[in-house]
């Protein structure tokens, strides 16, 4: 503070007193204003590393679940409002409640906390075992048949009859292919033999059966030739690996028509799921393996009781690229649900045989992204995205197996007003966010994708989401994880076409094993001709087995 008495009196010095002091005036303002920039950039930097450790937390939080952590999103909802409740959130407006029915459906959004679903009850058998299986019977009869009292005879009154499961190991055998000779004594140049049948591998030893064992084995059930070979030793059977391989890049040979047939027919119906997943395969010269991928299509209209019989088909390719979904799909028209990945956009060209594809996306992607920020940062926001998308999934599963017509009624009326009332709030919560968050990107997602997410809402053959073909994708994933890798390209593609075929005789309820058994003597022994293979479709061949028994137990009960 300046003291008038220290202020000389001598108008000269008073002058360069006051310049003095102006001067260290302005330097410390002009200094407090560099300060102010060097805190503005320090705070920015300091939300800059907030944003980025954010995003490495998520990251390194969604590889930790990758690796070690559990694969099910599902969330207690009880839990989600607690944790709003706690954070003073308030959640989804009540005008998302005001469309819902009486019976409860869409629950989730009131401070009150919904009500669990009752648990199911635990489907143990009870004795009841299957009809179709053989009965063995092993009587336990008594010692004596004389009466302990009287001596006289006893006679049956009855008898108490137990069912066991029971088992017979696998059991190989040697199959002979015993062709006589006939001569003439008279004329002896003359000798008769009937023809060798055809057989699945020229000179080899697999009949048919074991290599639809083998298939079955590694492509339905994951399990590796290296297990399969250890499996045979255990038997007696020396046979390698290699071998094995080899016998089945030869049943993939017979069987690539009908794959083709496969993949014809799928891509013929007007509403499919698509995807892809990675497949490592062994790179010779670099030591280690390159990513490929099996491109994944797949129809299900049990959802809607439709026509469709279930099937799934994949197509090996060397990479990811666009341009291998636009060739997958070239003669496809009609409606492909898909995730976001943006090589599916050469589908959308006008220009293309049969006009556009018409997309809907998955909201299981959409939701994954809210989760998983969820679980990252434990996020308000987020869990209210989670209930919000819950109230979905509520209605779609009171309404699965609906007809079409049905499905479309009740979304209009119930999901449709709930999901606007989602996008607002969307638009709402993306101001309050930093636009570099994980949260923001998660928002950001949705809302661009939100014309194909909210599709379903104006047709009831379309699902919420593209979970059936990503449970298709499990057994490739599982045998990724099993045997690691495929040998070389010959090998992804023997992969496809197998685990097509077998997988999607699994869909149809039917033995894989039975299946490529019959098809394949079919298609060697020529019974079933080139231009027929549409009859070896599971479904179809399915269906004409079960004609076939249906007329034999006709035939037997009027006999």
């Amino acid at each position: 503070m300046i003291r008038l008495d220290d202020l000389p009196s001598d108008p000269v010095l008073l002058k360069h007193k006051l310049i003095a002091m102006a001067s260290v005036i302005e330097n410390v303002s002009a200094e407090k204003i560099v300060l102010a920039d060097e805190r503005n950039v320090a705070v920015a930097q300091r939300d800059a590393a907030l944003q980025e450790n954010e995003k490495l937390l998520l990251i390194l939080t969604q590889y930790k679940r990758a690796l070690f952590g559990r694969r099910s999103e599902k969330m207690d909802s009880a839990q989600l409002q607690l944790l709003l409740s706690a954070n003073e959130q308030p959640i989804a407006p009540s005008a998302a409640n005001e469309n819902a029915p009486a019976d409860g459906a869409g629950k989730g959004t009131q401070a009150d906390a919904p009500e669990k679903p009752p648990r199911p009850r635990p489907n143990r058998n009870r004795g009841m075992l299957p009809v179709h299986l053989p009965r063995v019977d092993v009587v336990i009869d008594v010692g004596s048949k004389s009466c302990s009292c009287c001596g006289g005879p006893l006679h049956k009154i009855g008898e108490t009859v137990k069912e066991m499961l029971d088992v017979v190991p696998v059991q190989y055998r040697v199959k002979r292919l015993v062709r006589p000779r006939y001569g003439c004594r008279g004329c002896e140049s003359a000798v008769v033999q009937a023809p060798a049948p055809a057989q699945p591998i020229d000179g080899g030893m697999a009949t048919e059966t074991v290599l639809a064992h083998v298939a079955t084995m590694k492509y339905g059930y994951q399990v590796p030739l290296y297990r399969q070979e250890q499996m045979l030793a255990s038997q007696g059977i020396d046979l390698d690996r290699a071998t094995l391989a080899l016998w089945m890049g030869r049943l993939a040979w017979w069987l690539k028509p009908l794959h083709e047939v496969l993949l014809d027919t799928v891509l013929s119906y007007p509403k499919l799921f698509a995807d892809e997943t990675p497949l490592p395969v062994l790179d010779p010269g670099r030591g280690k393996t390159k990513t490929c991928r099996l491109w994944v299509a797949a129809m299900d209209d049990r959802p809607w009781d439709g026509p469709a019989p279930p099937a799934v088909v994949y197509v090996f390719a060397e990479d990811r690229r666009g341009e291998h979904a636009t060739n997958l799909f070239a003669g496809f028209s009609g409606i492909l649900q898909v995730d976001g990945y943006a090589g599916y956009n050469g589908l959308l060209d006008p220009q293309r045989p049969g006009g556009p594809v018409t997309f809907a996306f998955c909201f299981a992607h959409a939701r994954r992204k809210f989760y998983d920020v969820h679980v990252a940062t434990g996020s308000p926001i987020a869990a209210e995205a989670l209930l919000h998308i819950g109230e979905f999934y509520a209605i779609e599963d009171r309404i699965r197996g609906e007809s079409a017509v049905i499905r479309c009624a009740v979304r209009q009326a119930e999901t449709k007003p709930l999901m606007e009332n989602f996008k607002l709030w969307l638009d709402a919560r993306l101001g309050e966010v930093s636009q570099k968050s994980g949260l923001a990107e998660a928002i950001r997602y949705a809302l661009s994708h939100w014309e194909g997410l909210t599709r379903f809402l104006s047709d009831g053959r379309i699902e919420i989401d593209s979970n059936t073909v990503e449970r298709t994708m499990r057994p490739i994933g599982l045998g990724r994880r099993n045997y690691l890798f495929a040998g070389s390209d010959e090998g992804g593609r023997t992969w496809a076409i197998l685990a097509s075929l077998i997988n999607t005789a699994k869909l149809n309820g039917i033995d894989p094993q039975e299946y490529l058994t019959d098809v394949l003597e079919r298609i060697v022994s020529g019974r079933t001709k080139i231009n027929r293979l549409r009859e070896l479709l599971p479904w179809q061949w399915k269906a004409a087995r079960q004609g076939s028994c249906n007329q034999a137990a006709a035939v037997k009960a009027a006999a």
